[in-house]
């Protein structure tokens, strides 16, 4: 059985499509399509349940249309509306083409503060969403203490990324950091 630390949320499942057993499935990571994936896991019912997938196609840069395996009535994806979509870590590939990533895929990484030079890391918190809506794209980062961080999405801030841990290594100016404190 996997565990649920061996995941990681890429998106939910929005709302039945058709008679046919599609659901619309709004997206923050589009990885199991880079890697071609059989299946991806749904949270029901608090355990995390592998869905083999059919078929899928876009409808947007962040909606898919999904046609999972024994799904086959508007009724049984309307069981899976509302569910959250996890992927494996293990599956995720370590040399991602960053050029095509947008800035959204890195919703749900750890992100830690690196003061240069040294490799001590600081836990600052978690990408919960992306605002790009700005000619400066900025990461919302919750902190452990459920505040939210305004982190710029810039090259020179951010060190390095590991896709398969989900971290992002930063190093943002102190002052940054504080601005809403």
């Amino acid at each position: 059985m996997i565990s649920p630390s061996d995941l990681y949320k890429i998106g939910t499942l929005t709302r039945a499509h058709g008679v046919r057993g599609e659901v619309a499935f709004q997206f923050t990571d589009d990885v199991w399509d880079r890697v071609e994936a059989d299946y991806l896991f749904l949270q029901l019912d608090g355990l995390q349940i592998p869905f083999f997938l059919e078929e899928w196609r876009f409808r947007s840069d962040n909606v898919a249309l999904l046609k999972f395996e024994d799904i086959d009535s508007a009724d049984d994806a309307n069981r899976l509306v509302g569910s959250d979509v996890y992927f494996p870590k293990a599956l995720t590939p370590s040399d991602i083409e960053e050029e095509e990533l947008t800035w959204r895929h890195f919703t749900g990484f750890e992100v830690y503060q690196t003061p240069a030079p040294k490799e001590d890391k600081m836990f600052l918190g978690t990408v919960t969403s992306v605002l790009d809506q700005t000619a400066n794209v900025l990461l919302v980062v919750e902190n452990p203490e459920g505040r939210e961080l305004l982190i710029p999405a810039h090259e020179d801030f951010i060190l390095r990324a590991d896709h398969q841990q989900r971290h992002l290594i930063v190093n943002v100016p102190e002052d940054l950091l504080t601005l809403n404190s």
